[in-house]
């Protein structure tokens, strides 16, 4: 069992959930940048979006993913999180992210999209505690130098947290992420913070240095929010997820920052997504469409909020994106 730099960071600590689409490269580097540790900030890990270990081991899809896993040392600690059902591909797609520099791997055991279903893959595992397992410890195999955690729910159709926490207990893993909601609830039902605390109590059970870090997850919108369910659940860790959209300062500890600002870093945000994914080229990476579920989080709480947002919608790119910004919010 490898707790790497789990065993080292300051508790409690926060962390930038995995977010398909959402914390992508550009999203982790403009945060990377406006997270420095301010007086009032907090210690937080970095982790990438989702990448299927099925298309880290084929030469085609290896090729386009790459881009998925670029980063900076700014971003450090880093954990890359990985998908797949398939034990032989998990090994060698653990293997690389060991290779390309990463502080930690991570495994998606909570996905609830329909896609990563049918593969078995995500939250499917819930139901397959034996294969879950198998897929641990092929991790484990191929990354032998760095932690492997699991970021998970607790339950697929019903609230399952003890059978299935105590199972993922016994894989010797570094740290378990628990999102308080079960498949079925994806993320319209309350996250039931009781079930992160019974988590936490199950894993209490294990002997010190044998135990697993216990990252709650689900409905914090701010530092002062985790630090509240810290106390009251016992976990180690918060992970914070949609409560940083529009906020990428939220690990520094500072206030919200001012209208003008905000803009100055949407535009900051875009033209770096632009660069990164080339969202203008015909063999793009991403879609620049991806980067507009951004602009309700920015541009917000001022007059005439929504028709700007509105008019962005029928932005193709950065420059559009900057054009549109300028005609309306003339004091810019």
């Amino acid at each position: 069992m490898t707790k790497g730099f789990w065993e080292k960071i300051k508790k409690p600590f926060f962390a930038l959930a995995p977010m398909y689409d959402v914390t992508d490269a550009p999203f982790r580097k403009i945060i990377a940048k406006y997270s420095k540790k301010g007086k009032n900030g907090v210690d937080y890990v970095t982790f990438t979006e989702f990448v299927s270990a099925d298309g880290l081991c084929s030469d085609k899809g290896k090729t386009k993913l790459l881009k998925h896993l670029k980063f900076s040392g700014m971003e450090r600690p880093i954990v890359a999180q990985i998908f797949g059902a398939n034990p032989d591909n998990i090994r060698e797609a653990a293997k690389l992210i060991q290779k390309l520099g990463f502080d930690g791997v991570d495994i998606n055991m909570g996905c609830p999209d329909k896609a990563v279903i049918k593969q078995g893959a995500g939250a499917a595992l819930i139901k397959n505690p034996k294969l879950a397992r198998d897929i641990i410890a092929a991790a484990q195999a191929g990354a032998d130098k760095i932690p492997v955690s699991v970021k998970t729910r607790i339950g697929y159709d019903k609230i399952n947290t003890e059978k299935w926490v105590s199972a993922l207990l016994e894989a010797k893993l570094a740290a378990i992420t628990i999102h308080g909601r079960t498949k079925k609830e994806m993320s319209l039902a309350p996250a039931h913070w009781d079930e992160i605390k019974k988590a936490v109590e199950l894993a209490k059970k294990i002997p010190k240095k044998q135990r697993p870090l216990i990252i709650g997850n689900g409905d914090i919108t701010s530092i002062k929010d985790g630090e509240e369910k810290i106390a009251d659940c016992g976990a180690d860790g918060i992970m914070i997820g949609r409560g940083i959209f529009g906020k990428p300062w939220l690990f520094s500890g500072k206030k919200d920052f001012n209208l003008n600002k905000k803009i100055e870093i949407l535009l900051e945000h875009v033209k770096l997504f632009e660069k990164i994914y080339k969202s203008n080229h015909k063999n793009k990476l991403k879609n620049f469409d991806v980067m507009k579920k951004h602009f309700k989080a920015y541009i917000a709480g001022f007059k005439d909020a929504k028709e700007l947002r509105i008019k962005l919608m029928e932005a193709r790119n950065a420059s559009e994106t900057e054009k549109i910004i300028r005609k309306h919010c003339r004091f810019l």
